[in-house]
């Protein structure tokens, strides 16, 4: 019984921190006072890289900040080859999804349920 708890803890912290991702993409589009800029900003090849990455952390059994950091280093490899990626704009990226480990961990930090006393 207790690895499925914990497989049940798991898989709700990474649905957590792919809500905790897909709420802080949303805010800086739409609610941050700069959003109309941010979506000029924003290219179709981020946002499908963005989308690779959540994809990529729902199937993750355990996420550590060096697993995370991988995820989005391999991302990171195959669109350092696309002819329509411009170089700084991946690195900017790239370092935006990464300083974002200390929102997701804040997610993934799942409370233990207390037992009832019977």
């Amino acid at each position: 019984m207790k690895k499925k708890t914990k497989k049940v803890a798991i898989e709700t912290g990474l649905g957590l921190a792919a809500l905790a991702a897909a709420a802080a993409g949303t805010y800086f589009l739409y609610g941050s006072k700069n959003s109309v800029k941010n979506r000029k900003k924003v290219k179709g090849w981020m946002l499908k890289a963005k989308g690779e990455v959540l994809q990529e952390m729902e199937h993750m059994k355990n996420m550590s900040e060096g697993t995370y950091h991988d995820v989005i280093d391999a991302m990171a490899e195959r669109y350092k080859i696309l002819k329509n990626v411009d170089q700084k704009e991946l690195n900017h990226l790239v370092k935006e999804m990464k300083s974002h480990w200390k929102h997701i961990k804040k997610d993934l930090k799942v409370k233990p349920k207390k037992k009832s006393s019977k």
